[in-house]
């Protein structure tokens, strides 16, 4: 098993990405801690996992619950070897209608969500001496423009920015930052994407899924457990000479 004796941390892993690759991780042999916003839904999750698992409830836009957070997840692993950066939100509207509110909600998750526990983290790992890894979650959103989904993709493009900074400045204490670039990923959330889609370009419940589906080279939207074999391997020793990258997982949907 690749990650035996490992202990990671993911956010926003009730259910979607992060709950696929919490379960990958403890096949591997890790002990995961899976953090969540909503107390319930994480618990019932980690029990879903068995003793491997443990919850943790984590608001990432507060500093005091990511502090808490990271005590409760340390305080039941003992130390932590991995971060994975997945909490995350969506939405999508033409520039102008696009609301401060809407645009501060985004930010303070999917970008200072991300720095900041990677903060936490890090000062964990630099305290313990034996370096660590840590994968932000980011978007082939983050490396273009669409149209009507501008917040979101500045903030997956900031994650991109923070990877590299971050990567570049922890490596010296033998922390690896890296991150991976999901495409079209099916899951539960995409009921609101295509929700968004239907109401901003007059598509028809189910429209904009199946086109995006089908443009895929690869033939189908992804799924959450295409991304795990990537998160697996960024934690091995196998990938201790990657710094700063953004690896794309998506189905040939865009070529970095």
């Amino acid at each position: 098993m690749r990650l035996q004796g490992k202990n990671a941390l993911i956010t926003g892993a009730a259910r979607g990405i992060g709950f696929e690759i919490a379960r990958a991780y403890i096949a591997e042999g890790a002990r995961v801690a899976l953090a969540d916003i909503n107390d319930s839904a994480v618990k019932q999750a980690a029990a879903s996992l068995g003793p491997q698992a443990v919850a943790v409830q984590m608001d990432v836009t507060r500093q005091d619950s990511i502090d808490a957070g990271f005590d409760a997840a340390l305080a039941q692993l003992g130390h932590l070897d991995i971060l994975i950066n997945n909490a995350a939100l969506f939405s999508a509207a033409p520039i102008a209608e696009i609301t401060r509110a809407d645009y501060d909600k985004l930010f303070a998750v999917n970008v200072a969500g991300t720095l900041f526990c990677t903060q936490a983290a890090a000062r964990h790992m630099i305290a313990r001496g034996q370096g660590g890894t840590i994968i932000n979650m980011a978007s082939q959103a983050g490396r273009r423009g669409e149209g009507l989904v501008a917040v979101y993709c500045a903030t997956k493009a900031a994650v991109i920015s923070l990877t590299q900074s971050a990567g570049l400045n922890l490596i010296q204490h033998g922390i690896n930052v890296n991150a991976i670039a999901p495409g079209v990923v099916d899951g539960e959330h995409w009921d609101g994407v295509d929700a968004f889609f239907a109401k901003y370009e007059g598509k028809s419940p189910g429209q904009k899924k199946r086109e995006v589906g089908a443009a895929v080279p690869f033939g189908r939207m992804g799924t959450a457990a295409d991304l795990t074999g990537m998160a697996i391997f960024l934690a091995t020793p196998e990938a201790r000479y990657i710094v700063a990258q953004c690896f794309g997982v998506d189905g040939g949907n865009w070529m970095a």
